[in-house]
């Protein structure tokens, strides 16, 4: 696996954490017994408390990822030349992280897929609203769209990455 994929990898995972953690609170039978049917603002609270979790746990793992992937990388460097020194092992940490147009152009598609799960989300939260749905509903398909989304989002830089498109 390349460290893009690698990397793709973690986002996925952080996604799916928070998105899961999420599911398991907030539809919670115990806590939905304490809820009032159309008060909005629990919801609200739970999802902005759920987004600063989110970028919270996604920089922390991709903070790990970066640190644990550079470590491995210096040993497999030291393991197969043990002559290299710093400089060397650098430099080796930095060839592997490189962007080039190929990893642009899969971001690119990828948030394609992202943006569309999102925005399908969106119209579907408008419609439960048309088809009298509880606003609860509406802002539960909206969020639960927008996290999907980046979930797809990563799996599709996943696929694309190992299309080789």
């Amino acid at each position: 696996m390349s460290y893009q994929e690698k990397r793709t990898g973690a986002s996925i995972f952080s996604g799916i954490v928070i998105l899961a953690a999420y599911c398991f609170y907030a539809f919670n039978p115990t806590r939905l017994a304490g809820l009032t049917p159309g008060d909005l603002k629990p919801w609200a609270i739970n999802m902005l408390i759920f987004i600063a979790v989110g970028i919270g746990v996604t920089i922390v793992i991709q903070i790990v990822f970066h640190v644990l992937y550079s470590i491995s990388l210096a040993v497999q460097t030291k393991i197969e030349n043990q002559q290299s020194d710093d400089k060397e092992i650098e430099r080796a940490i930095n060839r592997e992280m490189v962007e080039d147009e190929r990893d642009k152009q899969i971001e690119l598609k990828s948030s394609r897929i992202g943006f569309i799960v999102a925005g399908t989300g969106f119209v579907a939260g408008l419609l439960a609203l048309v088809f009298n749905y509880s606003p609860v509903v509406m802002l539960n398909i909206r969020y639960l769209s927008f996290s999907a989304g980046s979930v797809l989002e990563g799996i599709g830089q996943l696929y694309y990455y190992r299309k080789g498109a």
